[in-house]
């Protein structure tokens, strides 16, 4: 790391994992990752922690349920999380898990710190308890529901340490009067303020009822309560509780956090328990806790329970990831509850993506290949907009016009960004995008090729402030969609744009005599087959959901939400039916050298799906020990993708990417050819053999 940089520290809230992600748990990652990633282009040094949340009963509960140990339970959910982050190019910097022993180590040293400094007591605790959201519900009565789940609570009483928290009131009163902007948005300060205010009772921080948790340090009959566990996260992620130097200066440079990024059902954990563990232990405070709000479906938030969850895996396979990101950003204003559906979504994709950027980008460029043979026009003066007068045009104005704009675009749209208005500033940005748009229709370049002298010149400066304003256009916006804009400025000639220097961004930066790269669509509009699709598939996935959980199939464990729900899973490979044939002759003989260049690993299979209108094949992500791969198999026909989930299988691990049907493939699964129509049978162990490991 380096010490001469700003540094910059964002985190999401680590994930529970009694259920696979869905879209909503994508919009807070995708907000962080926007904002890490504009933080880097800024020059800071920015560190994005994201990752699980693994302990508790709710967890110990839905193992038993499907047959699973806790920890083979939550490396097969956490590994869902991070497989579509991974599919995503989420960019974080580190997935933490709260069963790692780093964690482990800096809970307990939390804990101790606590007690040394006089917070922490025994006692007893006698009341109702959550086990959904894992919280002690103090003014309940015997069945009577949760205050934020709304599911009935269980009478608990046992033997507990307790954390000092009514003694907190007022420093953290002092704390929110001091730091008005520790809390974002006012709404929830004032709502954090008022529930102070209200009074608070001492935190039961222990249990002794299940053993799936950090044990207390010399009293291992009790676990430490979930939530202080989680919360930890944030310090034990950069080193807290460390005995390494190393990780003791990491933890001294980035600790405290900028931004903790939370959903708005998570308020109270974070601005209320947290900040006062951090003042009782006499530590750093993070600098913002900012909390948006719900993503609603059918008017209510999405819940596995209440089945109207939407997957971000179908919007991916269909639209692309900067699709439902540019969505997330601007159809929800952030920090208040958010609509969404299919029809909006493509909506939004077509206006402004296909008809709006995809369109501005293929116009402009496609005018400098045709005019210009791919090189950006200029005669050695770039245009901005003091120094037109070479020109020698009455339409030299408009030139500057559309160079003013895109200065008073850059400033505006940082301060919004800045100030938590991702809506805001991409309605800002375009209009910029707008304006050039208009620019081009009434400046009409085509009508001045194959003129004169001065007409060329006029088609010069104008295909070069339209290629200036998208290459603003595509800065700025990188953020929130980084693949499709990385491949406009490709095109454009520019390398990459993550390179680029937001603080120095200004008009006039593209040189004359760039030379574009491959001009290729990069947003195909959308039809409405595309909601057709994705609608189907959602509720294919229901359909699959619901037969799991009535014992019709195995169930896919991370489908699972409420404990007890669904049969125990056990996890096995399909056998094919099929006729074994005479083995096929022998391939021609190969050298050791030969053999060696093969290198075939052990992986588990973490996801499998179908692939749209592809019969045979099925897309799979593998987990390989040093990373997850993305891989098209030709097995649809032998496998139900269910019944991989969790499968060992070896791949061909140096195997060069190639697409099928859109979808790159990074290796080949390994399988033995059976019968005359050649049915596969995956290659597989009788022992257990790990991830990563090589065949020799």
């Amino acid at each position: 790391m380096s010490e001469q940089r700003e540094k910059f520290f964002i985190t999401t809230p680590i994930y529970y994992v009694n259920a696979r992600p869905h879209i909503g748990h994508t919009y807070t990652t995708v907000v962080c990752d926007a904002i890490a990633r504009r933080q880097r282009m800024m020059g800071r040094d920015t560190y994005f922690l994201t990752g699980t949340d693994e302990h508790g009963q709710k967890i110990e509960r839905s193992a038993a349920a499907n047959g699973k140990s806790p920890q083979e339970f939550t490396d097969l959910v956490s590994a869902e999380f991070r497989a579509l982050w991974d599919r995503m190019g989420i960019s974080y910097d580190q997935f933490i898990r709260t069963t790692s022993p780093g964690h482990k180590r800096g809970v307990q040293a939390m804990f101790t710190l606590l007690k040394e400094r006089g917070y922490i007591y025994k006692g007893s605790y006698t009341g109702q308890y959550c086990v959904s959201d894992e919280l002690y519900v103090d003014d309940n009565t015997p069945g009577a529901p949760c205050p934020l789940c709304g599911r009935v609570t269980e009478t608990v009483q046992e033997e507990n340490y307790f954390f000092k928290l009514s003694e907190m009131a007022a420093p953290l009163l002092k704390l929110f009067e001091e730091r008005p902007d520790l809390i974002f948005p006012e709404t929830r300060r004032n709502e954090v303020i008022a529930f102070v205010k209200g009074g608070l009772r001492d935190l039961s921080i222990s249990r002794t009822t299940f053993s799936w948790g950090i044990p207390v340090p010399n009293d291992p009959a009790h676990v430490i309560y979930v939530w202080l566990d989680a919360l930890c996260n944030y310090t034990t992620a950069v080193g807290f509780g460390s005995a390494d130097p190393a990780e003791q200066r990491r933890y001294e440079h980035y600790w405290p956090a900028d931004v903790h990024m939370i959903g708005k059902e998570i308020v109270r954990f974070h601005c209320v328990y947290w900040p006062a563990f951090l003042l009782a232990a006499g530590l750093p405070l993070p600098r913002r806790i900012v909390a948006h709000g719900w993503l609603l479906f059918e008017e209510s938030k999405m819940s596995k329970s209440r089945g109207n969850v939407v997957r971000s895996e179908t919007i991916l396979e269909v639209l692309g990831s900067d699709a439902l990101r540019y969505f997330l950003f601007r159809e929800i204003v952030f920090g208040q509850d958010g609509s969404f559906s299919f029809d909006a979504l493509v909506q939004r994709f077509n206006s402004d993506l296909a008809n709006g950027l995809g369109n501005l980008a293929s116009r402009v460029l496609s005018m400098i290949q045709r005019y210009f043979d791919g090189v950006v026009p200029g005669d050695g003066v770039i245009p901005g907009a003091g120094e037109l007068s070479h020109l020698g045009n009455a339409n030299a104005p408009a030139e500057a016009a559309i160079a003013k704009l895109a200065g008073e675009t850059i400033a505006e749209y940082n301060r919004l960004f800045e100030a938590f208005q991702f809506s805001r500033a991409l309605e800002t940005l375009w209009s910029l995008l707008s304006a050039v748009d208009k620019y081009i229709v009434e400046m009409q370049p085509w009508t001045l090729a194959g003129k004169d002298e001065a007409s060329r010149l006029r088609l010069g400066a104008i295909l070069y402030t339209t290629a200036e304003a998208l290459r603003i256009l595509c800065v700025l916006v990188h953020p929130v969609i980084p693949d499709s804009t990385a491949k406009i400025f490709t095109q454009l000639g520019l390398g990459n744009v993550a390179a680029t220097d937001l603080n120095a961004l200004c008009w006039g930066q593209l040189k004359a005599g760039t030379r574009l790269g491959k001009i290729e669509a990069v947003f195909p509009r959308a039809d409405k087959s595309a909601i057709e699709r994705m609608q189907q598939m959602e509720e294919e996935r229901k359909s699959e959901a619901v037969a799991a959980a009535s014992g019709a199939g195995a169930p896919h464990l991370p489908q699972l939400t409420d404990v007890g729900a669904s049969a125990p899973a056990e996890i096995q490979a399909a056998s094919p039916a099929t006729s074994v044939s005479a083995p096929a002759p022998l391939a021609p003989e190969i050298a050791i050298d030969d053999f060696v260049k093969v290198d075939l690993r052990v992986g588990t299979v973490l996801t499998a799906e179908k692939v749209e209108k592809a019969d045979k094949l099925l897309r799979l992500t593998v987990d390989i020990g040093s990373e997850v791969r993305q891989i098209v198999a030709g097995i649809a026909k032998a496998y139900a993708p269910e019944k991989l989930i969790g499968r060992k299988v070896v791949i061909v691990a140096n195997l060069a990417p190639r697409k099928l049907r859109g979808i790159e493939s990074r290796g080949m699964i390994v399988a033995a050819s059976l019968g005359e129509d050649g049915q596969p049978a995956l290659a597989s162990f009788l022992e257990e053999v790990p991830n990563g490991a090589r065949l020799k």
